[in-house]
């Protein structure tokens, strides 16, 4: 009993409570970053400008194929539908900004994009938890194969 509180053990039931915290608070930071790229020619041709300078790749294709990744992993988040792909794909486009605009900035310049890949890896591996879409898929595909 005294290891539970030392440990804290109890605010394990709220796990899941805290993946969704999390999914909504990264999904709406995804989708506020990238939304005025999508929604606005002047943002979308701002953000080329910017890859441009970083030295990206045909940054007129990969400026919308970064903006709609986030955007859409950002909803995707947010309703906690295929979360582990999201995560994936949020993991894979924050290494390439850590690694392609941020690298030779300090560690605090490093810090939000950094987080993001952490983020990604946790819901890659954790999925979305039980207030998902994920869960509502996971529990008619078990009903399916083992009805009542």
């Amino acid at each position: 009993m005294k290891a539970d509180w030392l440990l804290l053990t109890p605010l394990a039931r709220f796990g899941d409570l805290g993946l969704l915290l999390l999914r909504w608070i990264t999904g709406a930071f995804l989708i506020y970053q990238s939304y005025d790229n999508i929604f606005s020619a002047a943002g979308m041709d701002e953000f080329e400008k910017f890859l441009t300078q970083f030295g990206f790749p045909a940054p007129e294709l990969t400026a919308p194929l970064c903006v709609w990744a986030q955007f859409l992993c950002g909803i995707l988040f947010i309703l906690g539908l295929l979360t582990r792909w999201a995560g994936l794909l949020t993991t894979f486009v924050f290494i390439v900004a850590v690694w392609m605009v941020h690298w030779p900035q300090d560690f605090p310049g490093w810090w939000p994009a950094l987080i993001l890949v952490f983020l990604g890896i946790l819901f890659a591996t954790a999925g979305a938890g039980r207030y998902s879409a994920d869960a509502l898929i996971e529990r008619r595909r078990s009903h399916d194969r083992h009805p009542a």
